[in-house]
């Protein structure tokens, strides 16, 4: 038998907030056991890269990060694990190549991870994937700054959208019990934003209680003393009714932001993606919204170069943004993938085609920003604070308008700021992202 607690752990954790929490949860099993966790991966004994596989771009990037941390045995190094969504799909495809891995877990297997380990110190290589019990695990080890975490509320996806993988990584759409998430949360100590995640968080509780419950969550976490905010990521636009607007509009625990991924504007493009929408249903959506909640900052995120789509429709876009006037955007190129129902259709766009009307649609949506932030010049913005930023010689913290690693930021001096703490900031400048700004007691 290995002794765990004498050695040391580390996690490389990549692609998405839904992953990291899967790493977060990994690293208190292997505190329970006794391991020491390390964040430099040169000392790690047993090193853990939880992998995406969403894209083929995620794809090689996992691939290539674990033949980079094999190079580790020249060192401390004793086990290579590859986890997560790579594994869970792929694993009859990477298992023979990817033979710097020990060991291969997927999505719901953390409750083999010592079983699994223990094998592979017996000389064997070891695929373990689809062996776990898919049991809910609340205990993390957080990696994120302490004044702010991720709750992620359910797993899967039932939309099949035909561009996307994740009903084929991560299953059908799975609510996490209301009593264990409310338990999770307090558990996380005391956290400045709490944000809710999923593949779709407004679905919440459709499977497990037959009916929209997101809502009631949020009313249930906000109660907690522990939890000073919450921040709701991936709202589908069909999924938002009246009583989840009251409820943001209302409840003064909840920020008013959402995010929303639109992924397209053009009816012809939505109804070849399987999106239920329309040009007019979103635009709909966005003028109640901003009526109801009058301050809201909306997010959304959109993919051109999907196949077929026409000049005509990229402008078309374009205008649809002007319109919609959002806060935050982020624009993506089309990936083809294998497995997905786009991967059939015709008329598929080029690379160098697909990154220029990216690049098109950065630059609307960077005047629209730019409007915006400088609407904010010599006012004053509550910002919480980040921490410093060595680089700027500053302190950086976020408006109600910017979730973490997303969206832009506030640069702004001060006499003193604590992370985690709110400050009013007076705004002195702006660009298309980021505000710049001071204390009213900074004299520098």
């Amino acid at each position: 038998m290995i002794d765990f607690s004498q050695k040391k752990f580390g996690i490389i954790s990549l692609g998405c907030d839904k992953n990291r929490v899967d790493s977060e949860k990994l690293l208190s099993i292997i505190k329970a056991k006794g391991g020491e966790i390390t964040s430099d991966a040169e000392q790690a004994e047993i090193l853990i890269v939880n992998t995406c596989a969403f894209l083929n771009e995620s794809r090689k990037e996992a691939i290539f990060t674990a033949i980079d941390c094999a190079s580790y045995r020249n060192g401390k190094l004793e086990k290579l694990v590859v986890t997560g969504c790579l594994p869970q799909k792929y694993i009859s495809e990477i298992y023979a190549s990817l033979t710097e891995a020990d060991v291969f877990l997927g999505t719901y297997d953390y409750d083999k991870f010592f079983e699994a380990l223990e094998k592979s110190y017996s000389g064997e290589r070891v695929d373990y994937v689809g062996s776990g019990s898919a049991e809910y695990c609340a205990s993390r080890v957080l990696t994120t700054p302490q004044h702010y975490a991720y709750l992620k509320i359910a797993d899967g996806c039932n939309n099949h959208c035909t561009y996307c993988l994740i009903p084929k990584i991560r299953g059908k759409y799975e609510s996490y019990e209301m009593e264990k998430l409310v338990a999770e949360a307090e558990n996380l100590g005391e956290v400045s934003e709490l944000i809710l995640v999923a593949q779709d968080v407004t679905r919440y509780g459709t499977d497990l209680y037959g009916r929209k419950t997101l809502t009631e969550l949020m009313d249930r976490l906000s109660a907690l003393d522990n939890i000073k905010s919450i921040r709701l990521l991936y709202c589908y636009p069909e999924m938002i009714d009246d009583g989840l607007i009251k409820a943001i509009r209302d409840n003064e625990k909840i920020i008013k932001y959402l995010d929303i991924p639109l992924q397209h504007s053009e009816d012809r493009i939505l109804k070849l993606m399987n999106r239920r929408g329309s040009r007019e249903s979103y635009l709909a959506l966005i003028a109640k919204l901003r009526e109801s909640i009058p301050d809201i900052a909306l997010r959304s995120t959109f993919i051109t170069g999907f196949p077929s789509e026409t000049e005509e429709e990229v402008e078309a876009l374009c205008e649809f943004l002007r319109q919609a006037k959002f806060e935050n955007c982020g624009f993506f190129c089309y990936s083809k993938e294998p497995d997905t129902a786009a991967y059939k259709l015709k008329n598929h766009i080029t690379d160098a085609v697909k990154k220029r009307r990216v690049k098109r649609l950065y630059g609307v949506q960077h005047e629209i920003s730019t409007a915006k932030l400088s609407d904010y010049r010599g006012k004053k913005l509550r910002v919480l604070c980040d921490g410093i930023n060595y680089e700027k010689n500053c302190f950086e913290g976020r408006a109600y308008f910017s979730a973490p690693d997303i969206d832009g930021k506030v640069y702004f001096n001060a006499a003193n700021a604590v992370q985690g703490e709110y400050y009013d900031v007076i705004i002195t400048d702006n660009d298309s992202c980021d505000l710049m700004g001071k204390t009213e007691d900074y004299y520098g």
